[in-house]
């Protein structure tokens, strides 16, 4: 695959006033959309269904850490898989751990990742992802998370971890559009089995698959979507930045990354391909 660096930086800043100078809504934060390398498809191997390969089962070629040049030192491959090893600490974007995304940004797709999570494990899969930085109060660069401006298929051990248990009706389970739709059934195998998730992203439709069933479908980019982040831990109140880039999720191209949470527990993912959707 050929790296194509890019130099371009894009700064956004919102805030919304009413008349006579009151403020209606909670200020978004000013911030950064980040444009780091990426790379060139043409050399990725294509099978005879048009699914692209993102991952030989061999090495990690294409991907890179969110908002970083180099692969988190706790990312590798292992029997054919990309493994994060788990520090048992949670979210972290610290020296040897983070985020990892596929350095192409995507628009209308078909996503294939087969998965498997340890016992009481959480990660996710992520698409249209950005790369976001904002400023702390000292003044120095902050790197967010991915899931600040990315919708995630939930990737958890539904029986053992906590997270299923909370949010609504199930909408944290394996699959779920997190926080917001639980995937209905519910049909997720359990810790240290492999499972199969899809990822359909067309002109604003979304639907995950998960085992062979469709289990969620939303649309983007419409009152629907804005009303369901409201309902959301994302909602404008909360978390105001969230809001406004899951809103417009995509940027003004409706395109992103895809990308594999660390979360601090062991998680292993193989048979990563996509098909690109005209």
């Amino acid at each position: 695959m050929k790296i194509v660096q890019l130099s371009s930086v894009i700064f956004l800043a919102g805030a919304t006033l009413a008349c006579g100078g009151k403020q209606q809504k909670a200020a978004t934060p000013e911030y950064t959309v980040l444009e780091l390398s990426q790379v060139d498809l043409s050399a990725c191997p294509v099978d005879k269904e048009g699914y692209i390969s993102l991952f030989d089962g061999k090495t990690l070629t294409g991907w890179r850490g969110y908002g970083r040049e180099d692969v988190p030192g706790r990312w590798v491959v292992e029997d054919g898989a990309i493994k994060f090893s788990g520090s048992g600490g949670g979210e972290s974007q610290q020296n040897d751990g983070g985020d990892l995304i596929f350095a192409h940004k995507f628009k209308n797709f078909e996503l294939s990742v087969d998965w498997k999570i340890s016992k009481g494990g959480n990660s996710g899969i992520f698409y249209l992802a950005q790369e976001i930085q904002t400023t702390k109060e000292n003044g120095e660069p902050k790197l967010e998370h991915i899931y600040i401006s990315s919708p995630e298929s939930q990737v958890l051990d539904d029986e053992n971890h906590p997270d299923a248990k909370l949010g609504v009706n199930g909408n944290r389970k394996s699959s779920s559009l997190y926080d917001m739709i639980p995937p209905v059934p519910q049909n997720a195998k359990p810790y240290g089995e492999w499972n199969t998730t899809t990822i359909l992203v067309y002109q604003g439709t979304v639907v995950h698959g998960q085992n062979g069933q469709n289990v969620v479908e939303y649309h983007l980019w419409t009152p629907e979507w804005t009303e369901m982040l409201q309902k959301s831990k994302f909602s404008q109140e909360k978390w105001p930045l969230a809001f406004e880039l899951l809103n417009n999720c995509g940027g003004p191209n409706h395109e992103g990354y895809i990308g594999l949470q660390d979360h601090g527990n062991d998680v292993w993912f193989k048979n990563i391909k996509i098909k690109i959707l005209d």
